[in-house]
């Protein structure tokens, strides 16, 4: 159903993205942020899920910022060490710079435009939404909110996280939700990762529900 395309940000750089177009005229825009795995292919995935209910799904590839261009890796522990390896090197700064770029191209085409970000993803949803003309912001599990916690948000946002994920403390959950009370905020019994059927983690669920939930806000929020 997609295709892959090059984007500039404002800095000049050049980078990939993978654009699911949907077959009748966009409802609207929703940019898909990657998990620290690249544009794979279950963000692909994601991306034609998004196209086959009306909308244009864009997913910018972060990792085009470094030497490991077109990243697109699995879920073994080797492939979870050279993820966390490359994330570490960005800026949040950055990412909002290709983010932005491809806000700007929806914005061209006359789309309002929502975020959805997945794990290290779903912190630069957050962001997005509190950075960038977006009018919603759906955040899965993104485990480095709480440095940002007191960003106020432009948009209505909605989060998910699980409530066995080790790296997000219910603590951090709660915290969060009282940062941003008009927030909606859900907790699922699930393991992080639980939105993605290529993991051990994926509970199917939890996946359906949080995206039953996302899925209202976009019709509500972006058309």
């Amino acid at each position: 159903m997609g295709m892959n395309i090059n984007l500039t940000a404002e800095d000049g750089h050049s980078f990939g993205a993978y654009r699911a177009d949907p077959s009748a005229v966009a409802r609207g825009g929703i940019v898909v942020i990657q998990e620290i795995f690249g544009v794979n292919d279950h963000i692909r995935e994601v991306c034609d899920g998004f196209a086959a209910d009306g909308y244009l799904a864009i997913a910018p590839a972060l990792y085009d910022r470094t030497d490991n261009k077109n990243c697109q890796l699995g879920y073994t522990p080797d492939d979870i060490a050279v993820g966390r390896d490359l994330k570490d090197v960005f800026s949040w700064d950055l990412c909002m710079l290709d983010v932005k770029a491809v806000v700007d191209v929806m914005t061209g085409e006359g789309l309002k435009i929502g975020t959805v970000g997945y794990c290290w993803g779903g912190t630069i949803s957050y962001l997005a939404g509190t950075r960038l003309p977006v009018a919603a912001s759906v955040v899965y599990y993104g485990g480095q909110i709480m440095p940002y916690v007191n960003e106020k948000e432009g948009c209505p946002m909605l989060m998910h996280f699980g409530e066995h994920d080790a790296g997000i403390p219910l603590d951090d959950v709660a915290a969060i939700g009282k940062a941003h009370p008009d927030a909606e905020v859900h907790t699922y019994d699930a393991d992080h990762g639980f939105n993605c059927d290529h993991r051990g983690t994926y509970n199917e669920a939890a996946a359906v529900m949080a995206r039953q939930r996302t899925m209202e806000l976009y019709g509500q929020q972006v058309g």
